[in-house]
């Protein structure tokens, strides 16, 4: 069930209205009723996975309590670290990894691995077990209390709003609304509608924008040979808005849903295209994720504390790794190093203008015309990485690139996948989307501007967005809905 189905469209608001009515101490266990059913859609057996990872991390968090040495606390923790990320290998990394040994004892002439377990990828399976292990290493730092309840623990871990594409929460944010979720005051006039504005705010992104500009993508690189230099810039500039759109629409739509429900998420984007350097970037794009990252990964490799050569072999390891979870493919893991290297430039830089005197730090206030330069230095490396990301290997990677240097003719703008209607809803969109990524930039609310003007125009803006969604939305063949691109993560 994606939230851009007529599924979803009859789900979220039966479930939303009975928790809404329901006894106070009836509303934990609906919920997660509700988020399992809304994961079992896809696969019932998906359920068992999940279940097990919860079972894991509740029971290790309770131990980590109970034992009082940090010996026993601590094989604890490595046991339920161990078991999270066996069942996360075995299911996604089993057959990268034996066709990557297949292709080592190839070329060392002692022949193939022809063995793959061809496991069904459980949608969302590294964004909950994350979500869960951040539970796990936060009992044993002593950051929150092991929780007794395995009910409230469950729908923590499988909240169905953010459960397959994120935010990944942090229990000290998530698991302590649901720890409150009996004494919550549920019905807030304003607080459900910008809920549902922020909802419909993230399908518009998905269906108008995202939708549309994967036509033109998916026609481009899937035939990149027959294309140039030009064709494949615009795909690829196109597929930096798509990807944005479509993961940003899915956790605004999360977000919303969650609001609407008295839950507040955590951000998972602030405007990263405006980004004035790469770790300006990072700072911006998939924030739940890189924090994860950060704190439980960067950190505890030693950070920047152990030297110059130490800092940069962290970058390495977590950009590798950072890429590798996205999918266990190499050209992942080469779009992570690609990041790590441009991390690694960039201080580099910032460490020789320090030495002469001057500036290269991202806080400092820049001149109008000096920021755009940065920005658009910035987003063309983002691009470029994205290359390695959209693309189905490191062979398409290369004839891309190939083409991109080699080919100059042009076959036109609307031999691309969009007739001249589609290019129009599509800039448009994007035009929308700048203006509303503007008016963030500048630490302003488009909700707060929206909500001081007349009722007449609010609802001539709610119901005009809700009329683009549904007059200019991408909906596929027979009305197909179209899945989220991080639910292959």
């Amino acid at each position: 069930m994606v939230f851009n189905s007529i599924d979803f469209l009859v789900f979220f608001p039966i479930v939303t209205v009975i928790f809404f009515v329901i006894p106070k101490k009836a509303r934990t266990l609906w919920l997660l009723t509700a988020s399992y059913y809304f994961y079992m859609s896809w696969n019932p057996g998906y359920a068992v996975l999940i279940a097990l990872s919860t079972i894991i991390t509740y029971a290790s968090g309770l131990l980590i309590e109970i034992f009082t040495k940090d010996r026993a606390k601590k094989l604890v923790m490595i046991a339920s670290l161990a078991g999270n990320l066996a069942i996360l290998g075995i299911f996604k990394y089993a057959d990268f990894a034996l066709q990557t040994l297949s292709s080592v004892t190839s070329r060392l002439g002692l022949g193939t691995v022809d063995k793959r377990l061809d496991l069904l990828l459980p949608v969302g399976i590294s964004f909950y077990t994350f979500q869960a292990l951040s539970y796990t290493l936060d009992v044993y730092r002593g950051a929150v209390k092991a929780e007794k309840s395995i009910i409230k623990y469950a729908l923590f871990v499988s909240f169905f709003p953010q459960l397959v594409a994120g935010p990944i929460e942090r229990s000290g944010n998530l698991l302590g609304q649901v720890q409150k979720i009996q004494e919550a005051n549920l019905w807030n006039f304003e607080r459900v509608r910008d809920g549902l504005l922020l909802m419909f705010w993230g399908l518009f992104q998905k269906l108008v924008i995202a939708d549309r500009a994967s036509i033109l993508v998916n026609q481009v690189y899937g035939n990149c040979r027959q294309y140039g230099f030009l064709e494949l810039a615009v795909a690829s500039i196109l597929f930096a808005f798509q990807i944005y759109c479509d993961f940003g629409g899915y956790t605004d739509i999360a977000r919303g849903a969650a609001q609407v429900m008295g839950f507040s998420l955590m951000h998972n984007f602030r405007q990263p295209y405006f980004a004035v350097s790469i770790k300006d970037f990072w700072r911006r794009w998939h924030i739940s994720l890189t924090s994860w990252f950060t704190d439980y990964l960067y950190i505890p490799l030693g950070g920047s504390r152990k030297g110059i050569v130490r800092q940069y072999v962290n970058i390495m390891i977590v950009f590798g790794i950072s890429g590798l979870w996205h999918g266990a493919s190499w050209h992942f893991v080469a779009w992570g190093l690609f990041h790590a290297g441009y991390q690694i430039v960039g201080n580099l830089r910032e460490q020789i203008f320090q030495k002469t005197g001057k500036t290269a730090s991202d806080g400092v206030q820049l001149s109008f015309s000096r920021r755009l330069g940065k920005q658009i230095v910035t987003f063309v490396m983002v691009d470029f990485a994205w290359i390695f990301f959209a693309a189905d290997s490191l062979r398409q990677v290369y004839y891309i690139l190939r083409q991109m240097m080699t080919t100059f003719q042009t076959v036109g703008i609307y031999e691309m996948g969009l007739d001249r209607g589609n290019w129009f809803m599509l800039l448009f969109g994007i035009c929308i989307l700048t203006i509303v990524d503007l008016v963030h930039e500048r630490k302003e609310s488009v909700f707060l501007f929206i909500d001081r003007q007349t009722v007449w125009f609010r609802w001539s803006l709610y119901l005009g967005l809700i009329w683009c969604i549904i007059l200019f939305g991408i909906y596929g063949v027979g009305y197909d809905s179209s899945q989220f691109i991080y639910f292959q993560f």
